[in-house]
């Protein structure tokens, strides 16, 4: 049982290798950090500045606003997060399987995601 993940943790090295010398792995860090920029920080930082300074709207989120209701900022950081997390290691699993299609499945949906959040949050600050 042991091998079996070690095995599958050297399969997931070719996505993350630090020197970049295989395209796969640039290209699975690039997109995880283009979705921590637009789900982790820009989808987070639009939908604080709504709760801060803006009296007239709400999260739509039901899920998000019981965590905010509940705790705050932190509650919300906390929720994003972890979304993020299970994400990424949905993403590590299915790269030591070998299975390219859920090793970049995630971050292109936490990025499209994140983009459409922003954007419209930006949108509704804006007026």
């Amino acid at each position: 049982m042991a091998s079996d993940a070690m095995k599958r943790l050297r399969g997931a090295r070719k996505y993350l290798a630090p020197d970049g010398s295989l395209a796969e792995s640039s290209n699975f860090v690039r997109l995880w950090v283009l979705a921590l920029a637009t789900y982790g920080v820009g989808d987070i930082v639009t939908t604080i500045a709504i709760i801060e300074h803006s009296p007239d709207l709400r999260e739509a989120n039901a899920l998000v606003r019981l965590s905010v209701d509940a705790f705050g900022i932190y509650g919300l950081a906390l929720l994003k997060y972890a979304v993020f997390g299970i994400t990424l290691a949905i993403s590590l699993v299915a790269a030591a399987d070998d299975d390219e299609f859920f090793a970049y499945l995630p971050p292109v949906v936490l990025s499209l995601v994140g983009t459409f959040t922003m954007v419209y949050n930006v949108r509704l600050l804006i007026g």
